[in-house]
């Protein structure tokens, strides 16, 4: 296993490097999707956003084809596909960031787990004791929610992510519009999270992605009975990569 490496995992909206000593999680940082020419034998510097070398080995996934190819280029890349995801029942077009943190998730806090992650989509993805996808679901972001109606609508404003909840009974625009989509989302969410801790009750529920404080600071707002399951881990794609790393791949 190498002493110093690389993951970077290529989301819809930007790039979410971390930076690994051995088995070792060390730091992270997100930047920008580069548009630029990747050199064969160094990775940009820009990317990497303190003095690091800029030849490390670099483990790969990515969401975003036209990145993909940009990054391809580098010589010490490991690209990881969804076949190197050691998790049954994983369908063929299922996002490979999805197949890492389920697998991460699962490997840090045991199977069953049930992962949500609440990035530019909102998607639940259920895996059980056996390390078998049982099923899950996608729906728009909660930040892509509050965009799409400023850029679908003629009147109704733009409403940055807030911090609390409000109140579920509005009396303004910008209140209405977010007890409509906040209160709307958290009670499907809990469906998913209720039927699945039935099912699975010694499960966990794992938070993800860049908004998964904020999600979780709403079901404690809203004094959701099931908190003590939900766990907030934005690097559980990262501990998904470890895994495959410290197997060989």
């Amino acid at each position: 296993m190498a002493k110093e490496w690389l993951c970077l995992m290529v989301g819809n909206s930007r790039l979410h490097w971390g930076y690994f000593q051995g088995e070792f999680l060390q730091d992270n940082w997100d930047t920008n999707h580069f548009q630029g020419v990747v050199k064969p034998l160094t990775l940009p510097d820009e990317c990497l956003l303190f003095p690091l070398a800029n030849t490390l080995p670099l483990f790969f996934a990515s969401v975003v084809p036209s990145q993909t190819k940009r990054w391809q280029n580098y010589k010490k890349i490991n690209l990881i596909n969804l076949e190197n995801i050691p998790l049954d029942n994983l369908y063929s077009t299922m996002g490979i960031d999805r197949a890492l943190a389920a697998l991460g998730s699962g490997e840090m806090y045991s199977f069953p787990c049930l992962v949500i992650d609440a990035g530019t989509a909102l998607t639940l993805t259920g895996i059980n004791g056996d390390r078998t996808f049982m099923g899950g679901s996608i729906l728009p972001g909660l930040r892509l929610q509050f965009n799409s109606l400023s850029t679908k609508t003629a009147a109704l404003p733009n409403i940055e992510l807030p911090k609390k909840l409000g109140d579920l009974w509005a009396s303004n625009t910008e209140d209405s519009i977010i007890s409509g989509i906040l209160y709307t989302a958290l009670s499907g969410i809990k469906t998913f999270i209720d039927d699945w801790l039935y099912k699975y009750p010694q499960s966990r529920v794992v938070l993800t992605g860049g908004d998964a404080e904020r999600l979780y600071n709403y079901f404690e707002q809203d004094n959701y009975e099931k908190l003590e399951a939900l766990i907030v881990d934005r690097n559980v794609i990262f501990w998904g990569m470890r895994s495959l790393h410290l197997s060989g791949l």
